[in-house]
Parts: C-alpha cells; structure tokens; sequence
C-alpha cells in the first residue's frame, strides 16, 4: 500500500473506482478498525456508486505509524480538524462525502461542523455523539476478550502493531474523563445533508444516538436495521448499499 504524511505521521492508504469521479468518498474507520478491515466493502461501495473511494488506516492502526503515547479525550477532534485536512490536500480531494463508521463516524461529524471546509455530505454507520453507559460495558467486555480471548490474535490480522491499536482505543474510551465527551452541541453547525445508520443489535450504541442527532441536524436522513450489530456495513451490506446509492442519488437531482 502507498502511504501519506499527516498530521504528522506516516498512514497508508488505498484507492478504489473510477480516477475521475467528482466528490469522492472517504471512508472513515471504527475504533478498532483499520484500511484491511474495511475487506470488500471499499471496491463495493466504489462499483455501486460509481464513484472514486479512499480509505486509510488512522495514525495507531493498520500499517500506520503506531502510537507513540497514549491518546487524550480530543483525538477525534484532532483527527477531524487537524489530519484530515491535511490527508485531503496530500491526495488532493475536494468536497468529499465523509463515510463514518463509529468512532469514523464522530470524526466525519466534528469535520462536516468545525473545519470549515466543504463536505458534500456525511453518512455515519453507528456514530457516537455522547458516550452511552451500556457501550462502556461492551467495551470493558473487549478488554477481557483481547487478554483472555481470542480477539487479539483476530486484530492481529489488521495491524501491525496490534496492542497500539487496542489499548489506543481502550483506554481512552475507558477512561473516567472521558464518559463526558459529548458532541452534540456542534451537530447544528453541520449544513450537508447527513444519512445515519444504527443497527438495532449494536452492541456500542442505541438508537438514542441517532435520536439525539436528529435533534441537532437540518438535514437528516435516519436508516434503522433490525438483525444488525455495531457494523451495519458488514451485518446488511446491500441495505447500506442500497440507501447510500439512493442518498447520493438525491444529492445530485434537482430539487
């Protein structure tokens, strides 16, 4: 894989599709997530909608350069508003739709609000805008199943430094300050249209996420899937497919 400078560190990435769509996509990883875990689903998503896709590995994942230091209760917002921009001028992508999955999804969200940059829209798969009690415990779970089970040597897989990436995210996120970590309050600033997608059977998250962002958005579009955990993308591919195609495809009609 090729790899950028931003932010400060060396991040692979990969493109997907057509090299001379309009508005690319930009896909966003989870909190455990990595280029390699996103699988088939890029090149998907690149031939269903007919548009360019990138994807990277964020700074302590993937083949990305690993943590040199524990991670503070801002780094999505630094992500947002500090790498990103900085990856989108390296490859030269203007006017992305941000493709979010959890904490991918909050970054796409702090970035459409505060960068003052044009985003054509945003689509969050399983976003987080206030930490919810009942994913701290589902998190506290993946803390005993990456020391006692076998979810290490699964990350392993995607990661070349596999405990940078796990205890970058879990200690964070496990952390006492950080259970007040809340981004509702910039949620108005965000002028795109947004389509958000929570799985009924998500195991981080509840469907008050997305009830919170409809209070704060101008323009939401909500997606519901029953029989779908924390990764919509991977549990209902053609559903998200599907209303991503069709979300688009809006953008571009004439009102």
């Amino acid at each position: 894989m090729p790899f950028v400078t931003a932010g400060g560190h060396r991040l692979e990435y990969a493109w997907f599709g057509p090299q001379r769509a309009s508005a690319p996509i930009v896909l966003l990883h989870e909190g455990l997530g990595s280029l390699s875990l996103w699988k088939e689903f890029p090149q998907r998503l690149a031939d269903a909608t007919k548009r360019r896709v990138i994807a990277y590995s964020r700074y302590g994942y993937g083949a990305s350069d690993p943590l040199a230091g524990p991670r503070g209760v801002e780094f999505m917002h630094i992500e947002a508003l500090e790498t990103l921009p900085e990856l989108l001028d390296a490859l030269g992508v203007r006017d992305p739709v941000l493709f979010g999955h959890s904490d991918g999804g909050s970054i796409a969200l702090i970035h459409a609000a505060r960068s003052q940059r044009s985003v054509s829209a945003v689509i969050a798969l399983a976003p987080h805008v206030f930490v919810e009690r009942y994913g701290l415990d589902s998190i506290a779970a993946a803390r005993l199943d990456y020391l006692d089970g076998d979810l290490r040597a699964r990350l392993a897989r995607h990661h070349a430094d596999v405990d940078s990436a796990f205890w970058g995210w879990n200690d964070i996120w496990l952390s006492p300050e950080f259970a007040a970590w809340n981004i509702e309050a910039l949620l108005p600033e965000i002028t795109c249209p947004v389509l958000a997608v929570q799985g009924e059977d998500d195991q981080y998250g509840t469907l008050a996420q997305i009830d919170r962002m409809a209070l704060g958005l101008r323009r939401l579009r909500r997606l519901e899937l029953a029989r779908c955990g924390h990764s919509p993308h991977r549990d209902q591919p053609d559903a998200v497919l599907t209303e991503t195609c069709r979300f688009l495809g809006e953008l571009s009609s004439p009102p």
